[in-house]
C-alpha cells in the first residue's frame, strides 16, 4: 500500500503517526490522547485531535467511533491473512486452492486463524456481498452453535464451497441465498462442513 511512506502527511502528522505505531507495536494497544500530547511535547489535546484527523481521512489510521483504544494502524489492518482461494456465491464451485497471496489484516485477527476467500457470483448480492469481494472467514470449530442467519462458507459434498445463509430446520441444513435468483441448498446436517463464518468483507475500490 502506498500509503505506508507518508508521503503525503505534513511533518507534524507524520511524526505523530510514526509514534504511534512504535507505541501500537510495543503495547498492542492504541494510546491514549494524553499520551499522545506528552511524547509531541504539547499541553493542548487539540493539535493531536486534528492531526488524527489528518491521519484519518487519508487513510492512515481508523477507529471505532466513541469508543477508546480501538484505533489501528490500516496498514495493519491488512496483514497476514491466507487468501485460501474462491468460495462460489453463485452455483458451486472447487475451492481451497494453494494459498495464492496474503491479504494484510492485524495481529489479533492472525491469532483467531482468519482466512479470506474470493466470492464468485452474485448470490449474496442483497448482502452487499459482490462478485469479486474478498470475505474474511472466522473458522468455525462447533457448527451445532451456530446461529440460524449466520453467513457461512460451507463444503458440501461433490459439489465444492459455497458462501450462503445457514439455517437449519430439523435434522437438515439450508444454506439460503442473499438474491432471490437462487434456491437454497438442502443437505443433512451431516452431509456438511461448516468451514468459516462471516466476520468482514474486503472491498478493492
Amino acid at each position: 500500500m502506498e500509503t505506508s511512506s507518508g508521503d503525503n502527511l505534513t511533518q507534524a502528522q507524520n511524526e505523530l503517526y510514526g509514534w504511534i505505531k512504535d507505541y501500537m507495536k510495543n503495547f498492542q494497544h492504541s494510546p491514549s490522547i494524553r499520551q499522545m500530547m506528552k511524547a509531541m511535547g504539547l499541553k493542548s489535546p487539540a493539535p493531536i485531535q486534528s492531526r488524527l484527523k489528518h491521519l484519518q481521512e487519508k487513510g492512515y489510521i481508523s477507529w471505532q467511533e466513541g469508543k477508546a483504544r480501538t484505533m489501528q494502524i490500516v496498514d495493519e489492518i491488512i496483514e497476514g491473512v491466507p487468501i485460501m482461494g474462491s468460495v462460489a456465491a453463485g452455483g458451486l464451485i472447487e475451492t481451497f486452492s494453494d494459498v495464492q497471496e496474503n491479504l494484510d489484516i492485524s495481529d489479533v485477527l492472525k491469532k483467531k486463524n482468519v482466512f479470506a476467500l474470493t466470492v464468485n457470483g452474485d448470490s449474496m448480492i442483497d448482502a452487499c456481498i459482490a462478485d469479486g469481494d474478498m470475505v474474511l472467514m472466522e473458522p468455525i470449530t462447533d457448527s451445532y452453535s451456530l446461529r440460524n442467519g449466520t453467513i457461512v462458507s460451507a463444503m458440501v459434498p461433490g459439489l465444492g464451497t459455497t458462501l450462503k445463509y445457514f439455517v437449519k430446520r430439523g435434522g437438515q441444513v439450508f444454506l439460503e441465498a442473499a438474491n432471490p435468483a437462487y434456491e437454497p441448498i438442502i443437505v443433512d446436517i451431516d452431509q456438511i462442513s461448516i468451514q468459516g463464518k462471516l466476520l468482514a468483507v474486503w472491498r478493492k475500490v
